[in-house]
């Protein structure tokens, strides 16, 4: 919209004084004599100061080059606003908020814009989203040991070619086409319009919600297992489950803690973090590779063994595709990165409408992480393969879950060992950073947007209460369990990463691109690994649907609570329209009469409208009205601006503007011509009659669904609630 003051001077016009309230069935007559009605109540030979032909001169259409004049039906609504008028609602609300808080909830709504204030460098944001792929290492090479046993670096291979030419063209895409951080989610709502588009969205915020909650609440427990495992420790704290469910609380309460102080604190201890553990695992998997290379026998056993447990290579390739699904946890960094793209710094100067820094150094990231983590990946594979025995990293056994703090201790003694847990431990609990700064990254940018969430849901400070209390709950539902919620993490790390390649997929076939095939078979690989997962461990499926009914049942209550709130940000009078306002004002007030645009758009179906509406509300004939038209846009946007056009019909002046509730368009229009004008405004509308407590009903699903109900009703009731019934009067009759 166009924020581009009007040349004219502003309307010099005395404020309206105080109006009566409500909707009113029959106005009195306002101005001179009322409107002769025939007692047929036909609108016949009526006298002539009523007649609707004839209304009061206002400023010709030709005295503003360019103005529209309509004959017909409705103009092209692309148009391009000149010395347009914006009224700003959206600062007035925040303003009235602002003044209402005290100094708590001041603090706690104080909104942090994350895509502009807490930008930082690419290899900082990189170290965010890396505690969560990154500290996969803790666990990744344990879960091959147990999946594959001596095909372990065979299937880590395949897994690391997936990761480089898979997922990475995938998510590359995905920062080219949505930078803005609400990542593949965004690609698939342009493919579903309307209502179909936001159920579709819900749905898979619910599976993110289960991606990222989950990954808080496992890494916190696998970090608690680590501290209990730890030969240091207490054996009283060992096996006792109320301990790993207490210490997994405080961690998620720390880590809730620094989000609250906010997100220059996470980035920071996140570096620290990631470049210690990136460190110490180089020195554990070098000195491990180098233990191998001292002794070559151990190479020549595994082939051996190899070679006599499967025989045919061709075999163990797709004995390792087949257990590629199980390996397939350490890939939740992609979607990560690309949900925290509004912390990456772009070019100086460039524009949120065209971020082409911000898009080549996502890349950068992803490309850098991809590429460090498949060098770590194979590198821990084949040393934990070949130096742990089978039974320590089974179920009981001392490398299960720990590989690499397992060789850490074995190879380079127990006080380096003890380092290593340490810095396991702490990048464990940091990991869920990443998830909770993609949660306050991709909540705000959807839910309250969309009117499904509390307007308090844009802030941050709210958002990290609330995911943290979630993480509590989901800790005491699963006791700390790690392995219980394992399927849950991997069922949403896949269906997210499956919505990406499908959405790059039909991106590409729409653009003609010769890459819409490669893209298709990556598609085919992720609806694989994601239908084994499920056949495999359905439980996961199960858990992300309460996360996904939980999200549709609060949209949905959020949405009706809402639907009456003014949803426009800005309300933009074209110059036309700005001209017709002000010559109609009269006596400090204007008149609009709405016409619904079912009922014709022609200059007759006008004059028929203006003449009913003197003739119903008796508005005299020396008093000037203008014809407001509101189109129903689509129904499910709940925020939006509103453009209102100024033309001219024949003898008539019609606003002209399209609005996803009719009811709120009228009123945000209202509102902001009382505020630019400081003249009071009487609408005359049509009378919707409600019989019974069906049609109540109905009209109440008309307006939630489709945008339409009783528009008289509604609007008085949202100027009541904006609290300008003394000088916003509804007349209906």
């Amino acid at each position: 919209m166009s924020d581009t003051q009007p040349s004219q001077p502003e309307p010099d016009v005395e404020s309206a004084p105080s109006r009566s309230t409500g909707v009113r069935r029959v106005a009195r007559p306002r101005g001179g004599s009322p409107a002769e009605t025939p007692s047929d109540g036909a609108p016949a030979d009526p006298p002539e100061r009523a007649a609707p032909s004839a209304p009061p001169p206002l400023p010709p259409p030709s005295a503003s080059p360019g103005a529209p004049q309509v004959t017909g039906r409705l103009a092209p609504t692309r148009v391009r606003v000149a010395r347009a008028v914006d009224v700003d609602l959206e600062s007035d609300r925040l303003a009235e908020e602002g003044r209402s808080r005290n100094r708590v909830t001041g603090w706690l709504y104080q909104r942090e814009e994350v895509a502009h204030h807490a930008a930082r460098p690419w290899y900082k944001v990189l170290c965010l989203t890396g505690v969560d792929y990154f500290s996969t290492l803790g666990y990744q090479p344990g879960i091959a040991l147990l999946a594959a046993g001596l095909l372990s670096p065979v299937a880590t291979l395949i897994l690391v070619l997936f990761t480089v030419f898979a997922a990475l063209p995938i998510y590359r895409r995905i920062a080219t086409e949505s930078p803005h951080g609400q990542g593949s989610i965004a690609l698939l709502e342009r493919l579903l319009p309307r209502w179909r588009g936001k159920l579709f969205v819900l749905v898979l915020l619910g599976f993110a919600a289960t991606d990222f909650i989950i990954t808080i609440t496992l890494s916190a427990a696998d970090a608690t297992a680590h501290i209990v495992e730890n030969p240091f420790v207490p054996e009283a704290i060992k096996h006792n489950q109320g301990a790993d469910i207490g210490i997994t609380l405080v961690l998620i309460a720390v880590l809730g803690g620094v989000f609250l102080k906010g997100f220059k604190e996470a980035i920071g201890v996140a570096v620290v973090l990631v470049i210690a553990y990136l460190t110490l695992n180089a020195v554990v998997v070098v000195r491990a590779l180098a233990e191998v290379g001292t002794h070559p026998a151990v190479v020549g056993n595994w082939r051996a063994a190899l070679v006599g447990e499967h025989g045919n290579p061709f075999v163990m390739l797709g004995l390792g595709l087949l257990l590629f699904p199980r390996l397939a946890l350490g890939l939740s960094g992609f979607e990560t990165g690309v949900a925290v793209m509004p912390l990456v710094k772009g070019d100086a100067g460039e524009t949120e409408e065209n971020p082409a820094g911000r898009i080549r150094n996502t890349k950068l990231l992803l490309t850098v992480a991809a590429l460090v983590m498949s060098v770590y990946l194979l590198g821990s594979s084949v040393a934990t393969t070949l130096l742990i025995p089978e039974q320590a990293y089974r179920e009981g056994g001392e490398a299960n879950g720990r590989a690499l703090a397992f060789l850490a201790h074995q190879e380079l003694g127990d006080v380096f060992g003890t380092v290593y847990d340490i810095s396991t431990i702490a990048i464990l609990w940091f990991a869920g950073a990443s998830a909770m700064a993609a949660m306050l990254n991709l909540v705000p940018r959807y839910l309250p947007g969309y009117g499904m969430a509390p307007r308090w849901a844009a802030a941050q400070r709210p958002l990290v209460l609330i995911l943290t209390a979630i993480s509590f709950l989901v800790t005491l539902i699963f006791r700390a369990d790690v392995e219980a919620q394992g399927g849950a993490y991997a069922t949403g790390v896949l269906v997210l990463m499956l919505s990406g390649a499908i959405a790059v997929t039909i991106s590409a076939v729409r653009r003609k691109s010769p890459s819409a095939w490669a893209f298709g078979l990556i598609t085919l690989a992720f609806f694989y690994a994601t239908a084994q997962n499920v056949h495999e461990r359905p439980s996961g499926i199960i858990i992300a649907s309460f996360f996904i009914l939980g999200i549709v049942a609060t949209s949905v209550i959020s949405r009706v609570l809402r639907a009456t709130e003014l949803r426009f940000g800005h309300v933009v009078l074209d110059r036309m329209a700005n001209q017709m306002i002000t010559a109609a004002i009269r006596d400090g007030s204007l008149c609009l009469v709405t016409h619904d645009p079912l009922r014709g758009g022609t200059a007759e179906d006008y004059a028929r409208e203006v003449f009913e509406a003197r003739r119903r509300h008796r508005i005299a004939a020396d008093v000037p009205v203008l014809v407001l038209e509101v189109h129903p846009g689509d129904p499910s946007v709940f925020a939006d601006d509103l453009l209102v056009m100024g033309e001219t019909v024949g003898a008539h002046r019609r606003l002209r503007c399209t609005g996803p509730a009719i009811a709120n368009a009228i009123t945000a229009l209202a509102v902001a011509v009382h505020g630019r004008y400081g003249c009071g405004i009487d609408l005359y509308m049509r009378w919707t009659p409600i019989d019974s407590v069906v049609d109540a009903v109905g009209e109440g699903m008309e307006f939630l669904l489709w945008g339409g109900g009783d528009m008289a009703r509604l609007v008085e009731l949202e100027v009541r609630r904006e609290r300008h019934d003394q000088e916003i009067i509804v007349h209906a009759a």
